[in-house]
């Protein structure tokens, strides 16, 4: 079980606490987490996070290769496999990425803005 987390904050759970998720939902939230933070934002953590925010600058042809990649990189830890990415340029820096991954013979697919 783990501290539900929205847009980098935590989210209350109605009582005055914090609302806890777990299983697949647990997983989701970790995966989310890791796949937002830049890589090496975090100084005692520096493998932490993800390299997704490149993407804009990689070749268009390369892209999708790359957020898998990425976003392997970022999961590597977690029980999960990433079995495809796919992005769209959203603007001059941003990208919108949709990550598919696998885990106990489930996919769950998470959709993350760059």
């Amino acid at each position: 079980m783990t501290d539900l987390l929205h847009r980098g904050d935590y989210c209350p759970d109605g009582k005055g606490g914090v609302a806890r998720v777990e299983g697949n939902w647990a997983l989701l939230n970790e995966a989310l987490f890791r796949l937002t933070c830049r890589r090496g934002s975090f100084p005692l953590l520096p493998e932490l996070g993800s390299r997704l925010y490149r993407l804009p600058s990689e070749k268009p042809s390369a892209r999708d290769m790359a957020a898998r990649q990425y976003a392997a990189e970022a999961l590597a830890d977690l029980d999960v496999t990433v079995t495809d990415a796919k992005v769209t340029v959203t603007g001059r820096d941003t990208a919108s990425v949709r990550v598919t991954l696998s885990t106990g013979g489930e996919e769950m697919t998470i959709e993350v803005e760059t």
